[in-house]
């Protein structure tokens, strides 16, 4: 069985029931819109008679990827269109309309303008008709169509957006917009800059010409150029980031944020029409231009995917002392932000469980109450591969199953048997395609789901039917994220057997490969377009989310890994930091701590 929902919507309590044959539907979560329909699979015959997946139905008609309309929201506003269209307030005009096409503006995008405007010999408005010529000499026209910075475009056709990039390995989040312009023009003194050809054609109309010892490279070989060339940076088109290369925020402004307004972003130039007559000529090229952009927030997601997550002990104890929704106050409102929020939980949720603060007690499970700190967080899916899904027992287990169930809760890595455990979560944001997997390769025995009881997929029972089942998801969606439960350690360094079996997962097409049982934060491995295999990212370990563990320094410190999505594309992956106060709640990092952080994950990478 495949498990299929999305996230924005909707309508989902009785969508959730035909899919998931549920009992009644009271949602306590966001609710999701426009279901990801199930893809054909075809027969595993990798294993030696593994259990195959049932037939599944037709593969992602383009009709089926409607978004429904959305419903409840994150506490966030959503992002505004890249390109605003012009005001309908006509304009009042005394004479004839002159235009121009400036000489920088890209051939691409003179030749529709153009073809547009000797098409058009006179504009008829509500206000009157009004001859246009076109002058090859633009600075002569009474209106003008050129490249401006997109916060000074009065009406925008399209705009080139760029990244600040470093090495993914840089500890540093932010650079200037005036230290990028130092280096742009005196790469010597201020340090070295590498831009894509691109991305150069268009910041010279707002910062001029580049010196000549700003390099122009290629954005396949970006990432290599700034790894070898210490203190340098580069600049590239959104559109060509890529996980090797970590996307600075320029004057705090994020790039890769799904509620950007590009108004007041600095590395953004826009295409607009300036002058008399703007706003009407602006109304006749609205669409002349397409793509509008190379940044379209119509094709983004953002993913948050966190670690070990297990609201009991003293975490239970301290939310029922301080309110269910305590270990999410700090930081619910970045992660609620996100398009999918994803919660690894290792324990079972028992409406009947109580709170057992007993130093090393390992017999764990949640209220069903506590649920309020991750609904406070925007949870979208659970990933339930944790070796504590059973502490309560088989029936224990059916119960916690059924209460998510019950309440349309997206799981998976668990189910009521092991092909329930091992079927992927299938989902769909903003035109992306994903499905989400976990296993656990972990003891005990008593986790693991068989035919007919329930628990984790164990992962070494199911090795190759996982692994052909990602081959062929690769094929059908546009991310595949597994995340699996392996051997805890307490160190930043993934064991050799972990490597082996995340890298293994990474070449039958995992996109994104994730650590979820780390209780300490593991060293990161990102992948670029260069690479074999192309772009992706493996998280050997991401620590603690929501769990007790203040017994040390390691322990306390947390990460989250943000993943961007553009285009059905991995892009870029952000490391959130965090450190564990009072047993329960996660604060931010501060930068001391998150520099701490960060750098005892990248000097534990494994040689490549």
């Amino acid at each position: 069985m495949i498990l299929s929902i999305s996230k924005r919507g909707a309508a989902a309590c009785g969508l959730l029931l035909v899919l998931l044959a549920l009992g009644g539907c009271k949602p306590i979560t966001r609710p999701s819109s426009g279901l990801l329909p199930t893809p054909t699979l075809l027969p595993i015959t990798a294993a030696e008679n593994p259990p195959a997946p049932p037939s599944l139905g037709a593969a992602f008609p383009d009709s089926a990827l409607a978004v429904a309309p959305a419903v409840a929201q994150p506490p966030t506003p959503s992002p505004t269109p890249t390109l605003p269209r012009p005001t309908a307030t006509p304009e009042v005009i005394s004479g004839p309309l002159t235009v121009g096409v400036a000489s920088a503006v890209p051939e691409e995008w003179t030749a529709p303008l153009l073809a547009i405007f000797n098409a058009t010999s006179q504009l008829q408005t509500p206000g009157g008709a009004y001859d246009l010529t076109v002058l090859d000499q633009p600075d002569n026209a009474s209106a003008q169509v050129l490249l401006l910075p997109a916060s000074a475009a009065t009406h925008p056709l399209a705009t080139y957006v760029a990244a600040a990039v470093a090495p993914f390995a840089t500890v540093p989040d932010d650079v200037a917009a005036a230290e990028l312009q130092q280096r742009w023009r005196d790469p010597v003194g201020a340090g070295r800059l590498f831009v894509t050809a691109d991305a150069a054609r268009f910041l010279e109309n707002i910062w001029g010409l580049k010196a000549a010892g700003v390099a122009t490279v290629s954005a396949s070989e970006m990432a290599a150029r700034l790894e070898e060339t210490p203190n340098s940076l580069g600049i590239v088109g959104f559109d060509q980031l890529n996980p090797r290369l970590k996307a600075l925020t320029v004057d705090g402004v994020n790039v890769l944020s799904n509620q950007l307004r590009l108004a007041g972003y600095p590395l953004a130039v826009s295409l607009s029409v300036e002058g008399t007559g703007s706003s009407l000529l602006a109304a006749l090229l609205q669409d002349a231009v397409q793509p509008a952009s190379n940044r379209d927030p119509t094709r983004l997601t953002q993913l948050i995917m966190t670690g070990v997550t297990a609201m009991s002990r003293v975490t239970a104890l301290r939310m029922d002392q301080k309110g269910y929704d305590y270990p999410a106050l700090v930081i619910s409102d970045v992660f609620a932000a996100a398009d999918i929020t994803h919660i690894s939980n290792e324990v079972p949720f028992l409406d009947d469980c109580i709170a057992n603060p007993t130093e090393n007690n390992l017999i764990l499970c949640s209220d069903t109450n506590y649920w309020a700190a991750l609904a406070a967080m925007g949870t979208d899916i659970v990933g339930l591969s944790g070796n504590h899904v059973n502490d309560f027992g088989r029936e224990g287990a059916r119960r916690s199953l059924q209460w998510y169930r019950d309440n349309a809760i997206p799981i998976y890595g668990s189910g009521m048997n092991v092909d329930e455990a091992c079927a992927p979560l299938l989902w769909e944001d903003h035109g992306n395609r994903f499905a989400f997997i976990a296993a656990l390769a972990f003891d005990p025995p008593g986790a693991w789901a068989s035919a007919d009881e329930p628990g984790a997929c164990y992962y070494y029972d199911n090795k190759e039917r996982i692994l052909e089942l990602v081959r062929q998801l690769a094929g059908q969606v546009d991310i595949v994220a597994v995340e699996l439960q392996h051997q805890e350690t307490y160190e930043p360094y993934p064991i050799p057997l972990q490597i082996a079996e995340f890298r293994e997962l990474r070449e039958a097409g995992a996109d994104i490969v994730t650590g979820v049982m780390s209780h300490v934060p593991q060293a990161q491995e990102p992948y670029g377009p260069q690479d074999p295999g192309g772009s992706g990212m493996i998280t050997y370990g991401l620590g603690n989310l929501f769990f007790d563990q203040m017994w040390s320094w390691e322990t306390r410190t947390e990460l989250a890994a943000r993943h961007t999505i553009y285009a059905g594309q991995l892009i870029n992956t952000e490391l959130l930091t965090m450190v564990l106060e009072d047993f329960a709640q996660p604060h931010w990092a501060t930068p001391e701590e998150r520099a701490d952080i960060l750098n005892r994950v990248f000097a534990a990478a494994p040689d490549r």
